[in-house]
């Protein structure tokens, strides 16, 4: 583990603010990066699934996910391979209703830089709002999926796999159709790369 690695996953700084959500938990940084990797999937924040398992996408919205990239778990959690960098680290929590809370900007301030600094991605994954905000500064997730094209093949904003978008998937036909094909041959492509 390099000394970069250990301090994320000794990270503390929103212990506070975890003990004052619905889950009331303690912080778990899910780290998930080496330099080598070539392709980077940038997602939200850990759920709570990933949270007790420590693997990222350990959920059904990491079954979607590797659905849309056309990998197995294997070629997916190698990390020589793929990094997986989410805007925060740690699981945020719930609110009182139960939905998810937005992954805190304080990790994407206090680590984001000196990780992205280490990575040398060919292909990035923008998953979710959050990281087509902080990487492409679009704030429609909806126009952002459907420019895909002025962004690949070296970055293709994606929704969230997450159960949630499902009506939003079946309202936009086009993004199986269309963005799910050259997505898949663009994974391809990097995972057989020599270079």
């Amino acid at each position: 583990m390099n000394p970069l690695e250990q301090s994320i996953r000794a990270c503390r700084l929103c212990e506070e603010r975890f003990a004052a959500t619905a889950t009331a938990h303690v912080p778990r940084p899910v780290v998930w990066f080496r330099p080598a990797a070539r392709i980077l999937v940038v997602g939200q924040a850990p759920g709570m699934r990933v949270h007790h398992s420590g693997r990222p996408f350990t959920d059904r919205s990491g079954d979607r996910l590797r659905d849309w990239m056309g990998v197995d778990p294997s070629v997916f959690y190698d990390l020589d391979r793929i990094a997986i960098v989410p805007m925060a680290f740690c699981f945020p929590g719930y609110d009182a209703r139960g939905s998810d809370l937005p992954p805190p900007p304080l990790c994407a301030q206090t680590w984001r830089k000196q990780v992205m600094e280490r990575l040398r991605p060919r292909l990035t994954l923008l998953v979710g709002g959050h990281a087509i905000r902080w990487h492409l500064g679009l704030r429609d997730v909806t126009a952002a999926v459907a420019s895909w094209r002025q962004h690949a093949p070296a970055v293709f904003p994606l929704p969230h796999p997450s159960w949630r978008n499902t009506g939003w998937l079946k309202r936009n036909p086009w993004f199986a159709s269309g963005l799910l094909p050259e997505l898949r041959a663009a994974v391809r492509a990097e995972l057989v790369r020599n270079d």
